[in-house]
């Protein structure tokens, strides 16, 4: 819950639902030490609700035997929990703590959620963190898509981030009556990320410490580089951009070390001063965000991408910023579908299309990108089909 990801992707919703009267018991893995600053923030910001927090420090090595362990302590402090406590639903995000979940229908009759989020085991290897060369990774691979099988054909309800990944279910040989679906994409607290309620004298402030001009148009860029995100045809798209525009910066927001993005772009010939790297906390990306007039993100277009709902996707779009991006990656398709600003490969043809599009660009409708956010992306919707699912579950009986 330390990391970005949990306090997007899973604290405000769990405390949107315990408004709605649930109760929970929260079980994580992390990698802050118990007694650190940050820790202790998200500490004292759980008391305040219906959410019991059982937080376990996370085991990053050795490879494989370090997950193994976790998901020992995983299973141990959920079993206590549902003996101690009057559990209706287990509910478990990805695949590790879904093997937990499994567990707890089997022995207690829990029911059991499978927010499978994106297609875990295909990522490991369309991401190359799992080389099916190795018998090891090989052996791992077929384990955990067996039981995604039996993940899918056990849950009471499974969540899916995107209808594109609801449709590749469907297509498997898994069983003969559908199977209890609910798609939630990565939803945005949009009352943060609202242009309306920044305040102007921070932007000032922003603008001056990161020497951004009145005229410089700013392209922005959210979130980690990691695995999936190419920041290769990022920077060679941002090239051509500066060599059409002058006055363009290329605003990172981001927690990784700054050396990697400038060497990278130093080996293209961008200029180290049109480019820009500021981490930031969760409370001042709306702020950092505001500085910029488009932003990117090129995700590589994998088969696992299916299941993708960028995270950053509705966050930006609720600020009213237009998007550029590629193809082939979850809903976005469908979501930017009479859009100009996605690009269909990465080629200089392509982007060179997409330039001139932003160029030829009288006004940007920010209100009607706001719009679709709210359409797509809103957290309190989010929320509602989570409570949805919830009170179906809550009205069966333990079995």
């Amino acid at each position: 819950m330390t990391d970005t990801l949990g306090q997007s992707q899973v604290i405000p919703y769990i405390k949107g639902l315990s408004e709605k009267g649930h109760q929970f018991h929260l079980i994580s893995c992390e990698k802050y030490a118990f007694d650190s600053k940050e820790f202790k923030r998200i500490q004292s910001q759980l008391k305040e609700t219906r959410i019991e927090w059982h937080p376990l420090l996370y085991t990053s090595s050795p490879p494989v035997l370090s997950t193994l362990s976790d998901l020992k302590k995983i299973n141990k402090t959920a079993r206590q929990i549902v003996k101690e406590n009057d559990i209706d639903i287990v509910h478990c995000r990805s695949y590790i703590s879904a093997l937990v979940g499994l567990s707890m229908k089997k022995r207690f009759g829990t029911k059991f959620i499978f927010d499978m989020r994106g297609f875990w085991a295909d990522e490991r290897v369309d991401g190359k963190i799992w080389n099916l060369k190795n018998p090891l990774y090989k052996f791992i691979y077929t384990y955990f898509k067996k039981k995604e099988k039996q993940f899918l054909l056990k849950a009471d309800y499974i969540i899916t981030l995107t209808e594109n990944a609801k449709l590749e279910i469907s297509k498997w040989k898994l069983a003969n009556h559908s199977l209890p679906i609910q798609v939630i994409p990565c939803c945005a607290d949009l009352e943060l990320f609202n242009r309306d309620t920044i305040d102007e004298n921070l932007i000032s402030a922003w603008k001056k410490k990161l020497e951004i001009q009145e005229s410089d148009f700013v392209l922005s860029y959210l979130g980690s580089i990691g695995t999936w995100y190419m920041l290769d045809e990022m920077l060679d798209f941002f090239k051509l951009f500066l060599s059409k525009n002058n006055n363009a910066k290329f605003l990172f927001i981001t927690p990784d070390p700054p050396q990697q993005i400038l060497k990278e772009a130093g080996l293209k010939g961008i200029p180290s001063d049109k480019i820009i790297i500021q981490k930031a906390v969760r409370s001042e990306v709306p702020t950092l965000l505001s500085l910029s007039q488009f932003s990117i993100f090129f995700i590589k277009p994998v088969f696992s991408k299916k299941a993708s709902s960028p995270t950053k996707m509705g966050e930006v779009m609720g600020m009213g910023i237009p998007i550029i991006c590629n193809k082939c990656v979850g809903d976005v398709d469908r979501i930017l579908s009479d859009d100009e600003f996605i690009v269909n490969e990465f080629s200089n043809e392509e982007y060179n299309r997409v330039i001139e599009n932003i160029n030829h660009l009288h006004q940007t409708d920010n209100g009607k990108i706001r719009n679709s956010a709210i359409k797509y992306f809103s957290l309190k919707d989010g929320i509602e089909k989570y409570n949805s699912v919830y009170k179906k579950l809550e009205g069966i009986k333990k079995l």
